[in-house]
């Protein structure tokens, strides 16, 4: 059984449908990134995950529940957490008041979580006192992470967790992925810089026009011919 799978899947916002019959699915402790070109749908199905858009048929399960049309605060007790791409900080918050946040839905703040995203990101526990909002884009990145993890999810959505990097910040962002997913975590990520993202991650899927285009290990699109020619840049 899947850890996610998605099936059959048809959503958008309001009316307006953006994905048509998507299929996806992430086993436990796997790493999958969602890559093509703008407006593919990309971000929507993960959001769809979230139960951030209008569900117009199809099923996502979650560890054999279905969570399909369920409200986020109702999703991340499932376990899953997700990173936007945008306003993913509480600006006028402190670092250590932000990944408080993270764990809003338990009675007290978990200690030893806090301590590990500290020892995850050492620039988090410098900076614990300082508003986020004064951060650069790759600590607020860092932070934004860090709050998500808070809970311990069994599997974290990150939505182009690369977007704005300066790109000396961008492989270091990629081994941090990299080093959450070793540690058991299962990540299902959009991803911009696509040729980096199916280089490090075990499966990919390739969404054009809100549909499936490709499957297959990310190695292997990697190398595709018709992959690198219509999405990757030859």
């Amino acid at each position: 059984m899947s850890l996610l799978a998605v099936e059959g899947l048809d959503a958008g916002y309001g009316d307006l449908q953006i994905l048509t019959d998507v299929d996806m699915v992430v086993d436990d402790g796997e790493y999958v990134t969602i890559v093509g070109p703008n407006g593919a749908g990309k971000s929507t199905l993960m959001k769809s995950v979230f139960g951030l858009t209008s569900h117009m048929g199809g099923t996502v399960t979650f560890e054999g529940s279905d969570i399909t049309g369920l409200a986020p605060e109702q999703i991340i007790h499932e376990g899953i957490s997700y990173v936007p791409q945008n306003d993913n900080v509480f600006a006028s918050l402190t670092v250590r008041e932000n990944l408080e946040m993270g764990a809003y839905i338990l009675d007290e703040v978990p200690e030893d979580a806090l301590e590990a995203v500290f020892d995850r990101f050492p620039i988090l526990r410098e900076r614990q006192d300082q508003k986020a909002g004064t951060m650069s884009g790759g600590q607020r990145q860092m932070l934004a992470m860090g709050r998500a993890l808070m809970l311990e999810p069994s599997l974290l959505l990150l939505d182009e967790p690369s977007a704005g990097l300066a790109p000396d910040l961008v492989a270091d962002m990629f081994d941090r992925i990299d080093a959450i997913n070793d540690d058991g975590t299962a990540i299902l990520m959009v991803e911009q810089n696509a040729k980096e993202a199916l280089r490090r991650c075990d499966r990919g899927y390739v969404l054009a026009n809100g549909e499936n285009r490709y499957v297959d290990q990310g190695e292997v699109l990697l190398h595709d011919e018709q992959v690198r020619q219509d999405f990757l840049g030859g």
